[in-house]
């Protein structure tokens, strides 16, 4: 662990908007009243996290304990706390850029206190967002690789993969969850902006039929953890990150009778991470508390409120600062929201929602845009995906459904176009293909194409493989034992405007010797651009002296302003001109 950093901010530096959350008051108990990002929004992937608070905080009690913030791919965040407005505003700023796409979660612990000594409610305060990604004019992949799982075995059996940065050097990571083999394998990535990656490390065992699986951080090192279930063996796995891409530590824990979904998130406002998963045959949630340092009690049982509790995941979809629970029914088709105390126990926000199938998976997003969270259903033999809108008090609205012409094991979500929506990608195990839906930004959803698989997909795995900013996919099948590595590569003629300053996308790009940016300049200017590492260092600055209204060609080249060859991997560039500028990334080869 980092050594902790404070310092405070003069007042008149806090950022002008907040999110309003409770009006300041004197309460009994310290209160938030806004934070930035907002919940459920898009923020960049380099951005500072503050909280506001009714009255003036204790600084000590302002902790990386006690104020834990988590990218599910980029893993948990260090870095610095600023206090400022009169000690009522906390900004954290992270070391490292989160990665493009994925959902960020900040908790806040019960321990954290004001000045006057009143503590935090005995719950403490989540909240969640997601990070942007670059705009990419449609969606469109290349396929660059095509990787055996096998490693000698006769069958593994992928059902799905974790996308994380196991070995914390920047890129993303997989770990395949393999059923018939029964463990987990890594491969990590090859750190160039390539998207490809190494040979698979060692298998790590766990129970037999393993398939759903979560990342976390239990036992509070920074290192990535994860937490799978084996359904044969009736176990919850818990394996340590080491943070090189092995685990130092795996241990099963007896559940329920044949568990499938599994949630992480803090159910008692301690600030660390506990487990949640759901139990088919027993038909009930095991609750898993952590005491801190990824050790757990012993389950605690309880009704799930669903007919034969299947899938499971958590958001705050109340939106009072408590994640919560979604849990859907195979055998009743539906899913129920239990709304989270803070205190390990749960509420059923209301009577279940009919999902209109047999439903095995649930996600969570806001697909329409009214700051409330959606659900997306898998429903397996029902032969289709279904919507359900979110009323922003655990609520949802009536399915619309979405064929997939056969068995339908997995629904994930992730913005492929980078136009700020989450698009859809249905696994259809029986029709041998991932089926891609569009998001209009209202919910309603596009066919776009199918992806024909090898044999029989299991799940999609969005993640940004090669740090450009967009959304990649592993496709993971389950019968033919492979990952299919799909690189988003957009639309190379579609016009971006990003501020006011009109462009087109880079090319070639990936490039070796010099891009070339098209800009369009509504007025004769001098355009200047800066090229950023990936760490946020500028490597080179770029003038361009004076130049006519119209589209203009900037050259890019692979050097920086030492006139060195550029290292092969992700920039990030930044063109200024006539007081508009524009962004965007470009991948440097060998």
């Amino acid at each position: 662990m980092s050594p902790r950093r404070f310092s405070r901010a003069a007042s008149g530096l806090v950022p002008a908007v907040l999110v309003g959350l409770v009006a300041p008051s004197a309460f009994a108990q310290l209160a938030v009243t806004g934070t930035i990002p907002a919940s459920h929004s898009l923020a960049p992937v380099v951005t500072p996290i503050a909280v506001t608070f009714d009255r003036a905080l204790d600084p000590a009690t302002v902790t990386p304990a006690t104020f834990r913030v988590f990218g599910r791919w980029s893993g948990p965040a260090q870095g610095t706390f600023a206090l400022s407005n009169g000690d009522r505003t906390v900004t954290f700023t992270s070391s490292t850029p989160f990665s493009a796409g994925e959902p960020v979660f900040v908790n806040i612990s019960h321990d954290v206190r004001g000045a006057d000594t009143t503590p935090l409610r005995d719950a403490g305060w989540f909240f969640s967002f997601k990070t942007a990604v670059a705009p990419s004019g449609g969606i469109h992949f290349n396929e660059i690789d095509v990787m055996s799982n096998l490693g000698g075995d006769p069958q593994t059996r992928i059902y799905g993969a974790a996308a994380c940065d196991l070995d914390n050097d920047g890129y993303l990571d997989l770990a395949t969850v393999n059923e018939t083999s029964a463990d987990v394998r890594v491969t990590l990535n090859r750190a160039d902006g390539s998207g490809l990656f190494e040979p698979f490390l060692p298998a790590n065992p766990i129970g037999v039929e393993a398939s759903p699986n979560e990342p976390a951080d239990f036992d509070g090192d920074f290192e990535i953890d994860l937490c799978v279930a084996a359904s044969l063996t009736e176990e919850m796995w818990i394996l340590l990150g080491n943070g090189d891409g092995t685990f130092g530590s795996t241990t099963g824990i007896p559940v329920g009778s044949v568990p499938h979904g599994v949630a992480v998130l803090d159910a008692d406002g301690d600030g660390d991470t506990d487990i949640v998963n759901a139990n088919q045959v027993s038909g009930n949630l095991s609750l898993l508390l952590n005491d801190g340092t990824g050790t757990f009690a012993a389950p605690v049982y309880f009704d799930g409120g669903v007919s034969g509790e299947y899938g499971l995941t958590s958001g705050d979809l109340n939106e009072d600062g408590i994640e919560d629970l979604v849990v859907a029914g195979q055998a009743g088709q539906e899913i129920v929201t239990l709304l989270g105390n803070g205190d390990a126990t749960f509420t059923p926000a209301a009577s279940p929602s009919g999902t209109g199938g047999w439903t095995w998976v649930v996600a969570l997003d806001d697909l329409n845009g009214d700051g409330h969270l959606d659900a997306a259903c898998a429903n397996s033999f029902s032969n289709h995906v279904s919507v359900l809108f979110g009323n922003g008090d655990g609520t949802f609205g009536s399915p619309q459904t979405y064929p997939t012409g056969a068995h339908t094991p997995a629904v994930d979500l992730g913005d492929l176009d980078g136009d700020g929506d989450a698009d859809l990608i249905a696994s259809s195990f029986g029709g041998g293909f991932w089926r891609f839906y569009e998001n209009d930004g209202t919910g309603t959803f596009s066919f776009v194409q199918d992806v024909i698989a090898p044999s029989n997909p299991s799940c999609a795995i969005f993640f940004d493989s090669d740090n450009d900013l967009d959304l990649d996919l592993a496709l993971s099948d389950e019968i033919a034992d492979v990952l299919v590595l799909l690189e988003n590569v957009g639309d190379p003629t579609t016009v971006i405007a990003s501020g006011a300053l009109t462009t087109q996308a880079p090319a070639p790009n990936p490039f070796r010797e010099s891009t070339r940016l098209r800009v369009f300049l509504d007025t004769t200017t001098a355009p200047r651009l800066e090229l950023v590492g990936v760490r946020g260092r500028r490597v080179a600055v770029h003038e361009y002296g004076v130049l006519g209204a119209g589209w203009r060609e900037l050259e890019i080249p692979a050097r920086d302003d030492r006139r060195e060859a550029l290292a092969p991997g992700v920039y990030f560039y930044r063109v200024s001109a006539g007081g508009r500028d524009a962004s965007g990334r470009v991948v440097r080869v060998d």
